[in-house]
């Protein structure tokens, strides 16, 4: 599995694509893989105001339960509904299917200083 291009990524194994003033967030086929099996998704409720850095949820595996984080500040727009009836759409599908929240985002500028599909490949190796 090939990493798109068209998003940012940060240290955290978050991914980040733009479109306008929403930010679809999603985390990375090497967060899927360090996880093992997805068993449960637990996002904040559409509406919720987030800081930047500050968690938008978490995801749960056989192995551990990591917070998933923000790299922009705004309020939730919506939910990946899908995945709290297949939360398994994580391990097969990350980066479309996958994907977690979209956040309204009034100021996307912090997004430039993540890491591009090249960069994250390149310091970690991984798809």
């Amino acid at each position: 599995m090939s990493i798109p291009s068209d998003r940012r990524y940060s240290d955290t194994h978050e991914w980040f694509k733009i479109d306008g003033s929403t930010v679809t967030i999603g985390i990375t086929k090497f967060a899927v893989d360090e996880l093992t099996d997805i068993t449960y998704v637990q996002m904040h409720d559409v509406g919720t105001s987030i800081e930047q850095g500050g968690t938008i949820g978490e995801v749960e595996s056989v192995k551990a339960t990591s917070d998933i984080y923000s790299a922009v500040a705004g309020e939730i727009s919506e939910v990946n509904g899908a995945l709290d009836e297949d939360p398994a759409t994580l391990n097969t599908d990350p980066y479309e299917a996958g994907w977690l929240i979209k956040l309204n985002a009034g100021d996307t500028s912090a997004l430039d200083d993540l890491m591009d599909a090249a960069a994250y490949e390149a310091k970690y190796g991984a798809s």
